[in-house]
Parts: C-alpha cells; sequence; structure tokens
C-alpha cells in the first residue's frame, strides 16, 4: 500500500485531488490511502506518520523547500503537483508520480 500525504493551503481543496487519486488507483488496482493537510499542520503530519510520497499542492509550492526539511528528516519522497494535475482530471498524472 502507497500512502500519500496532500499539503495544500488549508487541507480542504486536496479532497477533490485525493478522489480524483483515488478513482485512477482503484481502476489500476494499486492501493493507495491518502490524506490532506494544510500547511500549518505539515511538520507535525510529516514527523508523526510514516509515508510514501509527499504531494505539495501548487498553492504552497513556495513553502517546498521548508515541507522538504521535514520530508528529508524523515527519509521521505516529496515533489510539487504540477498545476495542471491539481484537479479532478489529474488523478491519473498523480498516480503515475506516485509509481515513479
Amino acid at each position: 500500500m502507497k500512502k500519500v500525504l496532500f499539503v495544500c493551503s488549508g487541507g480542504m481543496s486536496s479532497a477533490i485531488v485525493e478522489q480524483a487519486l483515488d478513482d485512477e488507483a482503484k481502476k489500476a488496482g494499486v492501493d493507495v490511502t491518502s490524506s490532506a493537510v494544510g500547511s500549518g499542520e505539515a511538520q507535525d503530519a510529516i514527523e508523526q506518520n510514516e509515508w510514501d510520497i509527499i504531494l505539495v499542492a501548487p498553492q504552497v509550492k513556495n513553502r517546498f523547500d521548508t515541507f522538504k526539511k521535514y520530508a528529508d528528516q524523515k527519509g521521505v519522497e516529496i515533489r510539487n503537483i504540477p498545476p495542471r494535475d491539481y484537479s479532478p482530471l489529474g488523478g491519473k498524472h498523480i498516480l503515475d508520480m506516485i509509481n515513479k
């Protein structure tokens, strides 16, 4: 099972992207679980859980280096989500990012 953490500005906007990822993962037969947090909760979420990958939403990409420090301390890969993929249609692209 792949464990994915989405970091966005308030933790709410990623719900649509999470659903798109879940739909694509089911179609592909990939077991994925995800959670979304706001940027203010990112440090705690990264430090307190075991994630396979952390995906940063476009609206908080300016804080990527801060999140990367926390991810690096835990040995977790972290990536920015391209703006074109941060939508209900981006599930396939996000699943591809996770599988790479």
